[in-house]
């Protein structure tokens, strides 16, 4: 795996800002990968395994969290009270109404929130505040 140092130097100059992070592009760019490589970092600095939510929504073993409700629900069971908290949402537009979960978590103080999603679904939307086409300007 080719390691994209210009990218990561620019998700890290995010990290933990008041700001939703979304990764968009179109599909199989690097996306996911990407937040794995950050996931990845942070663990090596010591972040705690409970502290990284990770879900990828093309994968059908989250098929039960597709909407916004049930998706909310999960997440806030997950989340560490006491810590900061580093959640990536792989592919989000695959959730009905995500919009509602990713405004319900950003006004969490203890939340550091990524997604990505394929350009057609963000491009439209108010949501669009990083992208990759924004990292190579």
């Amino acid at each position: 795996m080719l390691k994209r140092e210009s990218y990561l130097k620019i998700i890290r100059s995010y990290r933990e800002k008041p700001l939703i992070k979304v990764l968009s592009g179109v599909r199989r760019c690097g996306k996911s990968t990407l937040l794995a490589m950050f996931a990845r970092e942070l663990r090596k600095e010591g972040v705690g395994g409970d502290q990284i939510i990770s879900m990828n929504f093309e994968d059908l073993a989250h098929r039960d969290l597709l909407n916004a409700n049930a998706l909310y629900d999960y997440l806030k069971q997950k989340i560490n009270r006491r810590k900061m908290n580093y959640i990536f949402l792989d592919e989000i537009q695959n959730v009905a109404d995500f919009e509602k979960v990713v405004d319900s978590l950003f006004v969490r103080r203890n939340v550091d929130l990524y997604i990505t999603g394929s350009n057609a679904y963000f491009l439209s939307s108010d949501l669009r505040l990083f992208s990759q086409g924004d990292m190579l300007k």
